[in-house]
């Protein structure tokens, strides 16, 4: 499985099965950041927000993709949607690996919804707050979900990403150094033997590449 992020909660994963983005977002809809046009199977959007929401970017295959998908119910806010709406969870199972996005969740979840995600390897996770979880509630479902691989999204850096989100800093204090690993390439390779800790990717700007935008 082989995952890239292309700022604020966009992720494209790619597997032996097929290939799926999450979360794309419109133009001008993330400061800073500007998504290039991408190719795969299938699209998933947490929710309709346009920086969440902008299936039009993708230029779709036309094979559906044999990975399994599972859909949690969630919401945007910690007053049962009444301020954002609601908020989709998605699992995607390939090759062995369980992967959660966890779109703009806006609250910590209850038992009952630890329960219904299950087993998760790699967690993608809103860290930035605001219209959010913020750090230390992230951190408190990292240790309540215990994936082996933490990749932190919807964050913001200097004046790239949404105004009223914290940068990704926050986030990293709250783990042990020896847990972090700052990647220097745009693309993750995960396998079984990946070690564990929390990812940081590189900033988007090296995904507007020509290798980039076609992988």
């Amino acid at each position: 499985m082989k995952l890239i992020w292309y700022g604020h909660s966009c992720f494209k994963v790619i597997c032996e099965n097929g290939t799926v983005v999450f979360d794309p977002y419109a133009p001008g809809s993330v400061p800073g950041l500007e998504l290039p046009e991408l190719k795969a199977d299938a699209v998933i959007c947490s929710h309709g927000h346009s920086d969440h929401c902008a299936p039009e970017r993708i230029i779709l295959s036309g094979h559906k993709p044999e990975m399994k998908l599972r859909q949690i119910e969630t919401f945007h806010d910690s007053k049962h949607g009444e301020l954002r709406g609601r908020n989709l969870i998605s699992v995607i199972s390939s090759e062995g690996i369980n992967l959660a996005h966890l779109g703009d969740l806006g609250h910590e979840l209850s038992g009952a919804q630890l329960e219904e995600l299950g087993s998760i390897d790699v967690l993608l996770i809103p860290v930035g707050g605001y219209y959010t979880i913020d750090a230390a509630q992230a951190k408190r479902i990292t240790d309540a979900v215990k994936p082996r691989i933490i990749v932190p999204m919807h964050y913001r850096r200097g004046a790239q990403g949404l105004q009223q989100v914290c940068g990704v800093d926050r986030f990293l204090e709250l783990f042990r150094s020896a847990d972090i690993r700052m990647l220097s390439r745009h693309s993750l390779e995960i396998t079984a033997d990946t070690e564990p800790g929390v990812y940081v990717f590189p900033w988007p700007e090296l995904l507007y590449s020509k290798e980039a935008q076609t992988e």
